[in-house]
């Protein structure tokens, strides 16, 4: 088992974030509860993060946010670990096997737009990928569709998802379902 951690960064999660998910300040406790887990049972975590230049041109789409550097790209307390690597958008970055969770840069809504990325599931063949973040109707949508894929096993933690459109993320994720996706909540997991 592998834990996603997708893109669980201030600018998304706090209310004051340059592009916050509404609601998704309800899911810090819910984060620090999966690390914790994370922590005792010494399960690999890799984790997207926006890692924008001030200039980026997905700012023509998106306000601006996840500047690198800047306190809103920064992740959300509890969710990093102590032996981590970051793994910048850039070909041929070597893979530090001792870490504990990767870190990895991305400058698009898509994870696999860091070639890195299939690197490091490569390191975990077979192993079930359970899915946690935001935003559901977003950047969780690539990384779970993308699994899936791929063909991978994935596991969603529907209390550590929130999306923007409510409705639209409840449909993505009963058609996640039907393609073998299952959910669980932190309690189960």
């Amino acid at each position: 088992m592998i834990l996603i951690d997708e893109d669980t960064q201030l600018d998304f999660l706090l209310p004051a974030g340059a592009l916050y998910v509404p609601g998704a300040e309800r899911l810090l406790p819910v984060y620090e509860k999966i690390f914790q887990k994370v922590r005792e049972r010494g399960i690999p975590v890799l984790s997207s993060v926006d890692a924008h230049a001030e200039n980026d041109s997905e700012f023509r789409d998106w306000p601006a946010h996840c500047v690198a550097g800047t306190l809103g790209q920064q992740k959300a307390p509890g969710t990093l670990l102590a032996a981590r690597q970051v793994v910048p958008n850039r070909a041929g970055v070597p893979l530090d096997r001792g870490a504990a969770q990767w870190i990895v840069e991305k400058q698009a809504l898509d994870i696999f737009t860091n070639s890195n990325w299939e690197r490091l599931l490569a390191l975990y063949p077979g192993e079930e990928c359970v899915v946690m973040g935001v935003a559901t109707d977003y950047c969780v949508r690539h990384v779970v569709e993308g699994l899936l894929g791929r063909g991978r096993q994935v596991a969603i933690v529907a209390d550590g998802i929130c999306g923007i459109d409510v409705e639209g993320s409840e449909r993505l994720v009963a058609g996640w379902k039907e393609q073998g996706a299952r959910l669980i909540t932190t309690s189960e997991w």
